[in-house]
């Protein structure tokens, strides 16, 4: 049974929902998402805990009480020189920490020498963090996806559910997953990570849009050109549509290359084409509080 049939809609109604990823990693991000927030669109956007911003996001998280704001689990820091690290005190996470002190840079670094204990730890924490700064999270995801093995297959997937389970949050984890490798253990891993959410209450998403960070992309034009082209295509169901809107300034040109693809995903975000296009294809926006809804009423 596909998780829209939970919600109570036909099989075959598609449904979407948007999330702006990174909220709290910088003042520039903070600035797109809450215009976002602000604007009334149906966009929901998940914090990182444990970037210099986020007080500030958690800030305007408690203004903006009728949005969907979810936790966004980190225990990866990419960018060269503006970094990020665990909650925990080094006693209690020195497993996730490079030898600058902050978390490693790459998912492979991670997977590799992450405590489980130390992860489940760090995980709650950061959810912690979140409901003392007034956030009252709506779903879990999870940065670049370090928990899911997808590098090296070890994963802290359950560790992950376990969470979800306990404070009653949808997570970010396609019930399609498994077809979309070739790898036959990573799609062993993902199915079965689809079961342990299902056995634990926790409501997921149907299917990823089609829709993956690609900074190289060239122009605005192309970027619309297929998102329209991946709207036609999604599946019936739930679907996400995972996007990294900001404002662009001088800031965020010093922390990322990726820049300029973040101000066009604010662009399409804002573009009322977009929304237009949604409509037209017949999708029905929905918000991640549904899910959270339905968990918790049949918890």
């Amino acid at each position: 049974m596909k998780t829209s049939e939970l919600l109570g809609f036909n099989p075959t109604d598609r449904l979407l929902l948007i999330n702006a990823d990174d909220f709290g990693m910088c003042q520039a991000t903070n600035a797109g998402i809450a215009s976002l927030l602000r604007s009334g669109l149906p966009v929901s956007t998940s914090v990182m805990m444990t970037c210099p911003w986020a007080l500030d996001a958690s800030r305007l998280g408690r203004q903006l009480a009728h949005s969907d704001v979810g936790v966004h689990l980190t225990l990866t820091s990419e960018w060269e020189t503006y970094k990020w690290g665990p909650l925990n005190d080094i006693c209690r996470s020195a497993s996730l920490r490079g030898e600058d002190g902050f978390f490693p840079s790459d998912c492979p670094t991670f997977e590799a020498q992450a405590d489980p204990e130390e992860v489940k730890a760090e995980i709650n924490a950061q959810i912690t963090k979140a409901l003392a700064w007034g956030i009252a999270p709506t779903h879990l995801d999870n940065h670049m996806g370090s928990l899911f093995g997808l590098a090296t297959g070890r994963n802290f997937v359950q560790i992950l559910i376990e969470a979800a389970a306990k404070h009653g949050l949808p997570l970010r984890l396609p019930r399609s997953a498994a077809a979309a490798f070739t790898d036959p253990a990573l799609a062993e891993l993902a199915e079965s990570s689809v079961q342990f959410a299902d056995h634990h209450g926790v409501l997921i998403p149907d299917d990823l849009l089609n829709w993956p960070y690609a900074p190289e992309t060239a122009s605005y034009a192309e970027a619309k050109t297929r998102l329209f082209a991946a709207l036609e295509q999604m599946s019936a169901g739930i679907s996400e549509l995972i996007m990294h809107p900001s404002a662009v300034n001088d800031e965020l040109k010093a922390i990322t290359p990726h820049w300029r693809w973040r101000g066009i995903e604010m662009g399409l975000l804002t573009d009322p084409q977009t929304w237009d296009k949604i409509k037209a294809e017949g999708i029905r926006v929905i918000r991640w509080s549904d899910l959270q809804a339905v968990q918790r009423r049949l918890a």
